[in-house]
């Protein structure tokens, strides 16, 4: 998906990004199916935003009934600071000192919603 030896304009950093790639993972995992209730999403990141189809899927699926789980990086404007701002999304830090415990809160969360 990334690598410092791909060439291009697709850019973060000293790495080239694969956009195609990214895009032909998005249509494989990230449509909205109707017997999927629980979409897992590693990450939304600025590499990942350099997808216009990654985006629109997230943006989909966050704008759907679906319950979404993602990780999304520290820092970042466009798409990423628009994830954040959202009034449906909970934001939750995880650090060496706290992952060890978030595990039973953010089941209890899924199974919330």
């Amino acid at each position: 998906m990334a690598h410092v030896r791909f060439g291009g304009a697709a850019r973060v950093g000293r790495y080239g990004v694969d956009v195609a790639c990214i895009d032909a993972i998005t249509e494989e995992v990230l449509g909205l199916e109707p017997n999927v209730d629980l979409y897992l999403i590693d990450e939304i990141g600025k590499m990942e935003c350099l997808s216009e189809r990654f985006v629109a899927a997230v943006r989909a699926l966050l704008d759907s009934e679906k319950r979404v789980v993602a990780t999304i990086t520290r820092s970042g404007g466009g798409f990423i600071a628009q994830v954040k701002r959202r009034q449906d999304v909970e934001l939750w830090e995880v650090r060496v000192d706290n992952r060890d415990g978030l595990l039973g809160p953010m089941l209890a969360w899924i199974d919330s919603r």
